[in-house]
């Protein structure tokens, strides 16, 4: 019998989703495991394989369709032999309504990690696919693969990206063709003509008119961090405590260990990340949440470090902090960035989800400081600034000293002010006398 594919749950709080793209077209033969579409979650973009074979006999929620609630139907599967006049009219207009016969059990076994009876998913490329819209779509359709940094910065630049050769994977587009494409991009001001100089493509396609804004399509990660910081900050009494530590110190420990071993790179925010974990191991009442009718305290410490992506922030953790060494703290924390800024992400939703606080560094960009804002439900989030050059007292005379600014943004809920102020003197201790750290 036909076999509904639902809307399924990516992750325990996912109530809606939006249908980014169908990989597949109706009338396409399908085998286990094969990309059925493509759905954009408040988390990521992900990719749906089939677990059924068959033949996908109706598209109920076409492309771009936004805010599907989970397990509403939105295609349905044929198996092999069946025919499509066993496609009735209610199955059709089945978009946006939950299938009341699919099994009660369903969206349970997605939240507790079972992978949906009709389909499962993985933490996907959020490369998609652009489907020509001068093709039929019963016909054999050209699909032009890309990813969704490559289209937005397409869609800036004012370039049909069908026309454009791509050099990644199974010949996808990626950034560094639509900056070759920019690069050799040519005006004719006689026609107003753009042209592409690029082999075996050609381009005419009129200048877009001059305008005082542009908008580009919010996706639902944005929307979810738009929505999470605005009630951030609107609903957790944030106090900062700002605090100057000289680094000349670490920075001599950092490139002894460094010079020591090959195998791992020892960062200054590593450092920082370890001296975090030690200074909430001496000052446990700062490791904890708000939980409205109590205050939660926790009994690991696990360290979320804030990475930027290309459609927002992740921020993986690096989990029992206090009980691992500089080296491994590095090695993980370096694997953890990497993976979230891969394409696809690789992170699995566990390895960013969760952490009892938070550190933000914008050192490497030469930010002097900032405040940054709190990562519900934890009480505090670190905010690291650039370790700079900057004059000092030093035995009563005045010297140079490479100074890093850090602030402390703190839930007034949870942690007092001369709570905070202890936990920063204990993390300016580590972080003054490094070795104290190995200790």
């Amino acid at each position: 019998m036909p076999i509904n594919v639902l809307m399924p749950a990516l992750s325990p709080t996912m109530t809606e989703g939006n249908i980014a793209s169908w990989i597949k077209k109706e009338g396409d033969k399908i085998s286990t495991g094969d990309l059925l579409c493509e759905i954009e979650t408040d988390k990521a973009t992900m990719e749906i394989e089939a677990i059924n074979d068959g033949i996908l006999g109706k598209i109920i929620t076409p492309d771009g369709t936004e805010n599907v609630p989970v397990n509403a139907v939105i295609g349905i599967i044929l198996e092999d032999g069946e025919e499509a006049s066993l496609l009735d009219d209610n199955n059709a207009k089945a978009i946006h309504k939950p299938d009341n016969n699919a099994d009660s059990d369903a969206k349970k076994q997605i939240d507790n990690g079972v992978p949906n009876t009709y389909m499962e998913s993985k933490q996907a490329s959020a490369d998609s696919e652009i489907v020509s819209k001068k093709a039929s779509p019963q016909k054999n359709i050209a699909r032009i693969f890309s990813s969704p940094l490559a289209r937005r910065m397409a869609s800036q630049a004012g370039l049909d990206i069908t026309t454009i050769k791509g050099s990644g994977p199974n010949g996808r587009i990626v950034k560094v063709d639509i900056e070759l494409a920019l690069k050799n991009r040519t005006v004719d001001p006689d026609q107003g003509k753009v042209e592409i100089e690029q082999p075996g493509v050609s381009l005419d396609k009129t200048l877009r008119s001059t305008s005082p804004y542009e908008e580009i399509k919010t996706t639902n990660i944005r929307k979810v961090i738009a929505e999470r910081l605005q009630i951030a900050k609107q609903t957790i009494p944030h106090f900062y405590l700002n605090i100057d530590c000289n680094v000349d110190a670490l920075l001599e420990v950092r490139q002894d260990l460094n010079s020591r071993n090959s195998d791992y790179n020892i960062s200054l925010n590593d450092f920082v990340i370890f001296a975090s974990a030690l200074a909430l191991k001496q000052m446990p009442e700062c490791n904890a949440s708000w939980m409205k009718e109590n205050i939660r305290f926790y009994s690991s410490i696990d360290i979320s470090i804030a990475v930027a992506i290309d459609d927002g922030l992740v921020t993986p953790i690096i989990k029992n902090a206090d009980q691992k060494g500089l080296g491994t703290i590095a090695k993980e924390s370096r694997a953890l960035a990497d993976r979230a800024r891969s394409k696809p992400m690789s992170l699995k939703p566990e390895e960013y989800q969760g952490g009892t606080f938070s550190i933000s560094n914008l050192g490497m960009f030469g930010i002097k400081e900032f405040s940054a804002i709190i990562n519900p439900p934890q009480s505090m989030i670190l905010a690291i600034g650039a370790a700079e050059a900057r004059p000092i007292i030093h035995e009563n005379a005045l010297a140079i000293g490479n100074v890093m600014s850090c602030t402390l943004s703190v839930d007034h809920r949870v942690v007092d002010g001369a709570t905070a102020a202890r936990f920063l003197k204990v993390f300016k201790g580590f972080i003054e006398n490094p070795l104290t750290m190995l200790l």
